[in-house]
């Protein structure tokens, strides 16, 4: 995974874009009506119950905007929130609040809605040994806060982009000439280019999943697609000879039995390629 200052630097990344499309050579709507000395207070309102995320990242954009701005934050991430809540209060010049709102409700709301969708697929996995992993089906631009959702709804995260691991599946495989060719071919890459990186290989079925085992050194193995039964015969096979991940058809009904087939990990998209914002308001006090 990327390390925290990278992490931190895709942050700040984030809301320099966001603000800069968002603002670009000013905010005229403000500017013609609201004096620059004006000071004003505004608090986040739920409108919707889940959990929150986002918190921290608000704090982040309304420092860009204006260091002096002040927010006594009531709800911290990862906290479940309903209908009428207030998650905190910023107050300081009402130009810059202002400013700052959209990005502010963009983020938080589709925050929100990503820890909330991560936080329920937990819960479905209470009990076994299986973890939610999320995936690279992110919104384009805004993977570090999408990614950072999953963490605060209690997932984990999978490779953050194409350079902190190596992941081959079907079409790398299929490019390259089978999978212990791709396997082969990676671990000389990876050693000429002194790269210390996981190899996940991905499987579409048990024949497959042979293959890759008698090819040392990969890290974990991706059943991808896989019936229950086939899973099953998969992680018998595997042992404790790498770990094991489930991908494809996962959802609300089928997660809770694909953990029982003994799997370390599930992977789903859906945690941040199909979630409904929650709903947020900032509203002047």
């Amino acid at each position: 995974m990327i390390s925290e200052a990278q992490f931190q630097k895709e942050l700040q990344l984030i809301i320099s874009n966001a603000i800069r499309e968002d603002v670009g050579d000013g905010d005229h709507s403000s500017l013609a009506c609201i004096p620059a000395s004006a000071q004003g207070k505004a608090k986040l309102l739920v409108k919707d119950d889940g959990i929150i995320a986002g918190v921290a990242f608000a704090k982040m954009i309304f420092n860009y905007v204006d260091p002096s701005l002040q927010i006594e934050v009531f709800i911290e991430d990862g906290t479940p929130v309903k209908y009428g809540d207030v998650v905190f209060h910023v107050s300081g010049s009402s130009q810059a609040i202002l400013k700052a709102e959209r990005l502010v409700l963009n983020s938080m709301q589709r925050m929100s809605a990503i820890a909330t969708k991560t936080k329920k697929y937990v819960q479905l996995l209470e009990g076994t040994n299986t973890k939610i992993l999320d995936t690279r089906k992110t919104t384009p631009g805004f993977r570090a806060c999408e990614k950072w959702s999953v963490k605060i709804g209690g997932g984990e995260n999978h490779r953050f982009a194409l350079y902190d691991m190596v992941m081959l599946k079907d079409n790398h495989n299929d490019f390259a000439g089978g999978i212990t060719l791709a396997i082969a071919k990676t671990k000389a890459y990876l050693k000429e280019k002194n790269l210390d990186l996981k190899i996940i290989v991905e499987a579409r079925n048990l024949e497959e999943v042979k293959e890759i085992i008698a090819s040392e050194g990969v890290y974990r193995i991706l059943l991808d697609n896989l019936d229950y039964e086939t899973t099953k015969k998969a992680v018998a096979l595997i042992g404790d000879k790498c770990l094991t991940e489930s991908s494809g058809n996962i959802n609300e009904n089928t997660i809770r039995n694909y953990a029982e087939c003994g799997v370390n990990y599930i992977s789903s998209g859906a945690l941040t390629h199909s979630v409904y914002n929650m709903d947020l308001s900032l509203k002047a006090i």
